[in-house]
């Protein structure tokens, strides 16, 4: 059966086209035959979707997820799709779950992920049955997709195959030039099957789970730039994508992805970096990036992107189990000894770590993503109800004490059961015109499928057109509601090759219908729900009610009022995987 959409605002997704109400006539195919008005069809052969008082808008790209676990279990990616979210990516981080056996490769993603090694072990011991690009793309091709998925190859994941896991983890071995080779292979294997890029880490915060190598950084993290040159020469060739992320301590290494990215006597290669955030913790590197970033772009003849999140980075622990205490050695010693909570209240309990903690919190102008200032971290949860609502800093004054002491005792009585958030960047609403406008920037940041009690950004694309349409409301525009449409579709799916994104004829019909009367349910609240495949898992999820009143993917509804089809993510297949449009198909 045909679908017709009447009397939407239809935001096409280009730039250039200004948004009016138009129809739109899906055909039985999914593809999108006409964009106009008044058709004459008869309605038994056709379903009749009245869009009136809705916008019409491409399905959402979400550019940096970890869902390479979820997928398996949840195909569905149901907290993206229920956003509006249509084509994901991920691979990203240098880790995907492709080329290892199933403890290689949870022991990779686990911990820098924040995803359960109780529940990803089993699931890939499970359902792990390839091991190379084209025998994962035909596992993916034969789930039931909810939503369109593309994906990076990881560095972790080719150079711990390639080297075996015991050297890749060793910082006194590099790869030989047999190893070499089969890391060029693997990557042109990948290419091949129509994976976007390569995606690498340089920042010591990404570190292993499991018994066997507990605290080493990931794979990628020894991995010299000299080592990485063949790599990089077959992605400036196929026109592919470099994704990464530098060192976050001392962030210099930022400029290796910058000059990688230069063209200037060469092809220029794709390169994005994560992430370009307004931190409260160092108010200087959002400029500085940003002036290095329009540099290399104009004068390096490079091809350089940030990628950013639209919204406040707002996060959550439980006690000291986040990534960010890997930023400076004492709290490295806390997370070393997660397992060995005795010997971790010991050294709490020493003076001279508590002095070693105070001294470097307390570096004013160490770089740093966590801000580290304990009166803007607030607690949610504590056995000690009395606590709640309170900051670290008001429990210091009531109990005469230093706060880091106060904080650390907590740690000790409490360890994960005390819950406490805090927002590390883009705080002030008055710089998102600047981080929104910033042309060398890509607006889609979430680590959907990763952190799962940390943080949640499922409905970036909603938070970001709601502040762009209360400042045409009050009459100072951060820009127009087309060009945001754009930023969250077609730049992105033209930046990274791939057929999503655009609303026009011929095209896939992945869409969205938003009614921006309900634009007020759109918030910063999160909430807790499980995931029923990942043994009811607890995580953070965002709500909206009311705004997206629909969501189609491949010209068929998959989400409606507040509520997925019967088949959706499990028997019938409505997403595809996304190969990268190649325009360089041989190496």
């Amino acid at each position: 059966m045909n679908t017709l959409i009447k009397n939407g605002l239809l935001f096409s997704g280009d730039l250039n086209e200004k948004a009016i109400q138009q129809d739109i006539l899906i055909d039985s195919n999914g593809k999108i035959k006409k964009i106009g008005s008044n058709y004459s069809i008869p309605e038994s052969d056709i379903e009749i979707i009245d869009a009136t008082g809705k916008w019409i808008v491409p399905g959402f790209i979400d550019s940096h997820t970890h869902y390479d676990a979820e997928v398996l279990a949840s195909p569905g990616l149901k907290e993206s799709a229920r956003h509006g979210v249509t084509s994901i990516i991920l691979g990203s981080c240098s880790v995907s779950a492709v080329f290892n056996n199933p403890e290689d490769t949870t022991d990779s993603f686990a911990r820098v992920e924040a995803i359960p090694r109780d529940i990803m072990l089993p699931l890939l011991q499970k359902e792990k049955n390839w091991n190379s690009p084209k025998e994962w793309k035909a596992y993916i091709n034969k789930l039931p997709l909810g939503i369109n998925v593309a994906s990076f190859i990881g560095h972790s994941d080719i150079r711990m195959k390639a080297m075996g896991i015991n050297r890749s983890l060793s910082e006194k071995e590099s790869a030989t030039e047999a190893e070499k080779l089969a890391m060029f292979n693997m990557l042109n294997d990948a290419l091949d099957e129509g994976f976007i890029g390569l995606s690498t880490m340089d920042n010591p915060w990404d570190k292993m789970d499991g018994d066997r190598y507990w605290s080493h950084k990931t794979p990628s993290f020894y991995s010299s730039w000299k080592e990485r040159k063949n790599l990089i020469d077959v992605l400036r060739k196929r026109d592919a994508i470099l994704q990464g992320a530098p060192n976050l301590v001392t962030r210099y290494n930022a400029l290796n992805y910058m000059f990688a990215s230069s063209g200037v006597f060469r092809k220029p290669l794709k390169t994005t970096m994560i992430a370009m955030m307004d931190l409260i913790g160092d108010r200087y590197i959002y400029p500085i990036i940003a002036l290095a970033s329009s540099v290399i772009n104009k004068f390096g003849n490079a091809n350089f992107r940030m990628q950013s999140p639209p919204c406040p980075f707002t996060v959550y622990y439980d006690g000291v189990d986040s990534v960010m205490f890997e930023e400076f050695p004492s709290g490295e010693a806390l997370r070393h000894l997660a397992k060995e909570l005795d010997q971790r209240n010991e050294l709490i309990k020493d003076q001279q770590y508590r002095e070693r903690f105070k001294k470097e919190i307390k570096k004013k102008f160490a770089p740093k993503v966590w801000h580290k200032d304990l009166s803007k971290s607030i607690i949610i949860d504590c056995p000690d109800t009395s606590l709640i609502g309170k900051n670290f800093y008001d429990l210091a004054k009531e109990r005469n004490s230093h706060p880091i002491d106060v904080f650390l005792d907590t740690i000790i009585l409490y360890d994960k059961k005390i819950r406490w958030t805090t927002t590390i960047a883009n705080d002030r609403k008055e710089k998102y015109k600047d981080l929104y406008n910033f042309k060398y920037n890509l607006i889609s940041f979430s680590d959907a499928g990763a952190h799962l009690n940390n943080m949640a950004f499922y409905n970036f694309p909603l938070k970001m057109i709601k502040n762009v349409q209360e400042s045409i409301e009050a009459g100072s525009p951060i820009m127009s509601m087309e060009k945001c449409i754009w930023r969250l579709t077609k730049e992105q799916s033209d930046w990274f090759n791939l057929d999503c994104g655009h609303l026009a004829e011929g095209k896939t019909a992945d869409l969205v219908l938003l009614n921006p009367e309900n634009f007020k349910n759109i918030n910063e609240n999160v909430e807790m729900e499980s995931i029923k495949e990942f043994g009811n898992f607890d995580r953070l999820v965002n709500r909206n009610d009311g705004v997206v009143t629909r969501v189609l993917v491949g010209g068929k509804t998959i989400f409606e009022n507040e509520k997925f089809t019967e088949d959706y993510g499990k028997s019938k297949k409505y997403g595809r995987f996304l190969a990268k449009i190649d325009k360089e198909k041989k190496h």
